[in-house]
């Protein structure tokens, strides 16, 4: 599983050994963080996003899932560390050729409107999924079929396997709404789940604060506290400022200079090694700029960034240097890669390619600017730019405007942070012609031909084989411009303890407990 590097000496024992408690098919695990019938009456999370609408068939995931997971269930949990676990589904097999998954499903849930939840449910809820085609409409691309054999029966059936199935049913594919809800417009402001609360109207500002409070009805353990609420808090300052006043006990900060900060005010920082930080090419074959269809304008951009730098001295040095977009723990991550020299800082080298190409009088590129990052990295993206004739010009963004332009295809290139998944997940999130990162949906042939043969692998070996090659391809051919990969912060308070979640940018819900 996913290295995780902590910044504190250790979680409270009890959070630990619940968090990471094992279930077997039939128990009632969901999501239980104690094992005490003593409750808290309020954690309030610092926010970044919120959510555009809570129809899960159009969820986002990183930021945006612990709203989603305190009304919806999904079919599959993943663990802090990974780990599939049992939720709404008690067990799930493949047939041989893992083209047909079937799941077995409680008979004990019901939705907070009265609906008994049932394979018919879970079908209407896939189906919905389907014709919704909202931001992760891909993790659906290969299901043909959804049939509710019996009332706790469901078999998915693909096109062709999906390594990453699995993983999906326990994100925005599994989250599953009362089928009374499903389709309506009310599902968009008024979530009906089976989860462990309910939004509360009454003290939910939208476009400032979401409360959530306890289901009495829900069928799983209880999670330890009464009430959640979400403060959205766009400003990492306000961040800060509302975590020393008391008004947040935890969230999430992406400037890296904010964990030193926290840490000598007291507060506790944790940090796993996961996303990565970087230039996404969304503009491979010039259809906005003629000049990034050439592999080499774009190799000339990365190394023009003098990485190690950006890393020392506006990163706080909390990452390490990397050009993959691969996790190190799965099958394509391929440790050679992150030493080729080839994208190493070296100035002259990117003029002579940028020459090479046709543009050795320079070029002008729009970069996309976002308030989440820390303004000094798009200072220095500018500078070394313009150290090799390239014009940098600024699209400034506001609050939650920037992702929209960015899947929206407005741009050829970005400078962003981004999460890393699985092998599978991260081919449909970035690299599948009909990936949300690939917004102006290049398809390549070769690389296509890569992906079917790690799609089919068989074995670990196969799959090690087929993934090396995949990854070495989009690295050769310079879809991303990697810099790091980012020691994430987050920080809380002394009344909550707190486990991270394995590729996640924020722990889930089922990670919080009382400290004391």
């Amino acid at each position: 599983m996913k290295k995780t590097s902590r910044l504190v000496a250790a979680l409270a024992a009890g959070a630990l050994a619940l968090g990471l408690a094992a279930c077997s098919p039939g128990t009632n695990d969901a999501g239980s963080t104690t094992g005490s019938s003593t409750t808290a009456p309020l954690l309030t999370l610092g926010q970044i996003i919120e959510p555009t609408s809570f129809d899960p068939a159009v969820s986002q995931e990183g930021n945006s899932m612990p709203y989603y997971q305190a009304v919806y269930d999904t079919l599959i949990k993943r663990a802090p560390d990974g780990t599939l676990k049992p939720m709404l589904a008690t067990e799930w097999t493949y047939n041989d050729d893992r083209t047909a998954l079937t799941l077995t499903l409680r008979d004990d849930v019901t939705f907070s409107d009265g609906a008994a939840f049932d394979a018919d449910g879970a079908k209407a809820n896939i189906e919905h999924f389907l014709e919704a085609k909202g931001p992760q409409a891909n993790q659906a691309a290969s299901i043909t079929s959804v049939e509710a054999t019996d009332a706790t029966t469901l078999v998915i059936t693909l096109s062709a396997p999906d390594p990453s199935l699995e993983y999906s049913l326990a994100s925005s594919l599994g989250f599953m709404a009362s089928p009374d809800a499903i389709g309506s417009e009310d599902i968009a402001s008024t979530p009906v789940g089976s989860g462990p609360y309910t939004l509360d109207a009454a003290s939910t500002i939208v476009g400032s604060e979401y409360t959530f409070v306890r289901n009495a009805d829900y069928w799983g353990d209880a999670l330890p506290y009464d009430s959640i609420k979400f403060v959205l808090l766009t400003d990492e300052t306000a961040r800060v400022n509302a975590l020393r006043s008391g008004q947040i006990n935890a969230a999430v900060f992406t400037a890296p200079s904010t964990a030193q900060e926290l840490e000598s005010s007291g507060f506790t920082v944790e940090g796993q090694l996961g996303d990565f930080s970087g230039f996404v090419f969304f503009d491979r074959t010039g259809q906005l700029n003629p000049a990034f269809a050439d592999s080499r304008v774009r190799e000339a951009l990365t190394i023009s960034i003098d990485k190690e730098a950006l890393l020392e001295n506006v990163g706080q040095g909390r990452g390490e240097l990397t050009n993959q977009i691969f996790p190190s723990d799965d099958f394509s991550y391929d440790k050679a890669l992150d030493t080729d020299d080839r994208f190493a800082y070296d100035p002259a080298r990117a003029k002579q390619l940028l020459a090479d190409a046709g543009y050795a009088s320079g070029l002008t590129v729009s970069m996309p600017i976002s308030p989440v990052f820390d303004p000094s990295i798009y200072t220095t993206i500018e500078q070394n730019f313009s150290d090799i004739g390239v014009t940098m010009e600024r699209v400034e963004f506001g609050p939650g405007q920037t992702i929209p332009a960015l899947l929206g295809g407005q741009f050829a290139i970005t400078y962003f942070t981004l999460a890393t998944f699985n092998d599978w997940t991260t081919v449909r999130q970035y690299l599948a012609p009909d990936a949300p990162w690939n917004s102006l949906k290049t398809e390549d042939a070769d690389l296509a031909d890569l992906i079917k043969t790690y799609q089919y692998a068989a074995t670990d070996d196969e799959r090690t084989t087929a993934g090396q090659a995949m990854n070495e391809y989009v690295v050769d051919n310079n879809w991303f411009g990697v810099f790091s990969r980012v020691l994430s912060t987050y920080g809380h308070d002394d009344t909550v303890s707190v486990e991270l979640q394995t590729q996640q940018a924020v722990p889930s819900i089922y990670n919080y407990s009382p400290a004391n």
